[in-house]
């Protein structure tokens, strides 16, 4: 198991008191893609926040790799964070001013555990298996969107991460890109092992993962 919620509460204080989770449990499977979808405002993206480390604000249990998030300080959470959840957005975040091959190599820089030879050579791989290879010394802002959601992906598997956390990944794509990133998405998982959490409105995507959860009103639906 990679990742166990249990009984998941959290409440919005402003403008005013509003719960959006409700005793929300949910696991993760080592090499499992799963996908979290419903209308917006259901709380999806809200549970993705929580299930990342991102919020820590809620009420409940939260273990990934069976380490108890609450019992990490500040310090130790930021680092466990970047060494075990890889994340890609519907924004891909790549850096404007640095080229392809710096903005993958950024989380392993700051995580520090490698050489930057090491790193960079680790980075170079990761773009050629996700086809973007040729574009190493490409400025980030000079990409199509499927090309920065691609390398907004080897960025998130650089530091080799158990869980990847994809919110809306494809929500700025055309089908065909939307198609490619989701194929990626699989094969990360199947060739990788590692585990996927997917939050979408694509029907096509849910209805194609290993597990597909339906949330409503910030309840997972049974």
């Amino acid at each position: 198991m990679i990742l166990e919620a249990k009984h998941i509460n959290k409440f919005f204080q402003e403008p005013e008191t509003h719960q959006v989770l409700k005793d929300v449990s949910i696991s993760i499977s080592e090499g499992e893609l799963v996908s979290v979808y419903g209308e917006s405002g259901s709380g999806k993206s809200t549970l993705l926040y929580v299930l990342s480390t991102l919020d820590t604000d809620f009420q409940g249990d939260l273990k990934i790799q069976n380490q108890e998030i609450k019992q990490l300080p500040s310090a130790g959470l930021t680092s466990f964070r970047n060494k075990h959840i890889g994340f890609v957005y519907q924004f891909h975040y790549l850096l404007p001013e640095f080229n392809v091959l710096q903005n993958v190599m950024l989380p392993a820089m700051k995580l520090a555990q490698k050489s930057k030879e090491e790193i960079k050579k680790d980075a170079i791989s990761l773009l050629g298996e996700v086809g973007m290879g040729a574009y190493t010394k490409r400025p980030s802002y000079q990409l199509s969107g499927g090309q920065q959601q691609r390398v907004a992906i080897a960025r998130a598997l650089i530091n080799n991460p158990s869980l990847i956390i994809a919110d809306e990944p494809t929500g700025n794509l055309d089908q065909k890109n939307s198609d490619l990133i989701f194929d990626l998405l699989k094969e990360i998982t199947a060739s990788k092992n590692k585990s996927v959490v997917i939050a979408t409105h694509n029907s096509k995507i849910y209805s194609n993962s290993h597990r597909a959860i339906e949330m409503i009103d910030g309840f997972i639906r049974l």
